[in-house]
């Protein structure tokens, strides 16, 4: 039987980035209490979360008969591509332009055709944004390239 390597593989690399983000967050960072969470508490956690995860995505793909699949480079390509254009972007174009140009980026490699349900997508996700992030948390985030 030729077993799921693919998803063993991969869940193997996030259980192990997960205990490496938690190791690392705990020696370097105050864990502090679940009443007074110091720095390290949330990366901590989620470490472990992702660590558990990557588990139960790899251990049961030991199991099972896997198939052979191709990588998708083009999913890849749009989805890093979406975040670095976020992270090169959101403190020289503004909250709104980088996050509705990231949807947009991101979106475009999705199987689905059509262009509609692309800015309908867009609209909604920057608005969210611009509500949790500016209108709710108050971020001292740009929301245009104006306002920097």
């Amino acid at each position: 039987m030729r077993r799921d390597l693919y998803d063993a593989a991969w869940g193997g690399v996030l259980a192990l980035l997960g205990l490496a983000v938690a190791g690392w967050a705990a020696s370097n960072y105050d864990f502090g209490s679940l009443r007074r969470m110091g720095p390290g508490f949330f990366p901590v956690v989620l470490g472990l979360v992702l660590a558990a995860l990557g588990a139960l995505i790899a251990v049961p793909a030991l199991a099972r008969r896997g198939t052979q699949r191709h990588f998708a480079w083009p999913e890849t390509v749009g989805v890093v591509g979406s975040l670095l254009i976020f992270g090169l972007l959101l403190n020289r174009a503004g909250l709104v332009p980088t996050t509705a140009l990231t949807v947009l980026t991101a979106s475009a490699v999705a199987p689905r055709p059509g262009i509609i349900w692309r800015l309908v997508l867009t609209v909604a996700v920057t608005a969210l944004t611009w509500v949790l992030f500016i209108g709710g948390l108050d971020m001292p985030i740009p929301a245009w390239p104006r306002s920097l």
